[in-house]
């Protein structure tokens, strides 16, 4: 069906251009598909009508205004591939970076995993806008006197106000588990299985499982501890407009990422610890073992782990705009 539809713009496209001089009637059809994201029919238009990019509305927007408010990546860089950024401005003197400094006009947003996303994309979208228009146009006024930066700050700051309630929500919760984590990592490591002898020396020393036991154990509390300070860090934060975009996001992964290792080094610990204590009896306990020590794991391995590839995507991979 997706590949009968794009044959379908093309027959249309290569139709209208046939029948007709004046392709402007092709104007609503092209900003629509920029305004849904669309970008087959903005690549066909583009193709048969070149001339449609530079068109505008009647509210003085072209398809590069579009592609900013809708934030649209994909099809923004398709027009900007072959065409120059459109620097003019609209009724109220808006010019595109102003657009940008504004909240997006749906609620593509609310498609990412975690609100602390969807600030540092805002900011992302500003920031790469501003690299493609000359300085005094990032400094200009619109008709009631507002920069493009002071556009941004007032139309973000209730999207700041709740991200900041998130990120210290979830700050507090990973805290407290990662503190039982510690806890019980501490007192395991105080507290050997089997016990120690007449000498102090753990009876299961010379066991390879001990070993096991020992350096999942002291993983566990060095994770879980390092995951405790990375989020109380976050309670320390300024919270500045531009800390949304690498500052938190970095606190919040380094903070996941210890709170899953702690968690997976704290189930080893201690299924070498049932190893050590009733394998000796029944080898076979093993297998349940194992198996039951890799749900925890999986379940919360499944939950946290593709929200944190996407943020780590959104921090660490390409501008919004790279070629």
């Amino acid at each position: 069906m997706h590949h009968q539809a794009i044959q379908l713009v093309k027959h249309s496209c290569s139709i209208i251009a046939q029948r007709s001089t004046q392709h402007s009637s092709t104007l609503d059809l092209f900003l629509l598909g920029a305004r849904n994201g669309i970008e087959e029919i903005v690549t066909e238009i583009q193709h048969y009508f070149p001339a449609v990019i530079e068109m505008k509305d009647r509210n003085e927007y072209s398809v590069f205004h579009y592609a900013v408010m809708y934030r649209h990546e994909k099809i923004f860089k398709i027009v900007h591939q072959k065409n120059n950024i459109d620097h003019s401005k609209d009724g109220n003197y808006n010019n595109i970076l102003h657009l940008a400094g504004y909240r997006a006009r749906q609620d593509r947003l609310d498609l990412g995993p975690g609100p602390i996303l969807q600030m540092q994309r805002e900011l992302q979208w500003f920031m790469e806008i501003e690299k493609l228009v000359t300085r005094e146009e990032s400094q200009l006024p619109n008709i009631k006197g507002k920069t493009p930066l002071t556009i941004f700050n007032e139309e973000h700051n209730d999207l700041a106000s709740k991200e900041i309630q998130w990120v210290t929500g979830m700050a507090s919760a990973c805290s407290v588990a990662a503190s039982l984590i510690a806890t019980v990592a501490f007192a395991a490591a105080i507290t050997v299985p089997g016990g120690n002898n007449s000498n102090g020396l753990p009876i299961f020393s010379g066991e390879s499982s001990f070993l096991v036991f020992a350096v999942s154990d002291a993983l566990a509390l060095f994770t879980s501890i390092t995951c405790v300070l990375y989020f109380l860090s976050i309670f320390t934060c300024r919270y500045g407009v531009e800390d949304f975009l690498y500052t938190l996001p970095n606190r919040v992964i380094y903070g996941l990422i210890c709170l899953i290792l702690s968690v997976i080094s704290l189930m080893i610990a201690f299924s070498s610890t049932l190893f050590l204590v009733f394998a000796k009896k029944n080898p076979l306990i093993l297998i349940p073992i194992v198996a039951l020590t890799c749900v925890p794991v999986i379940s919360y391995t499944f939950i946290q782990l593709p929200p944190l590839l996407v943020m780590i995507k959104s921090t660490y991979g390409p501008g919004l705009l790279d070629k």
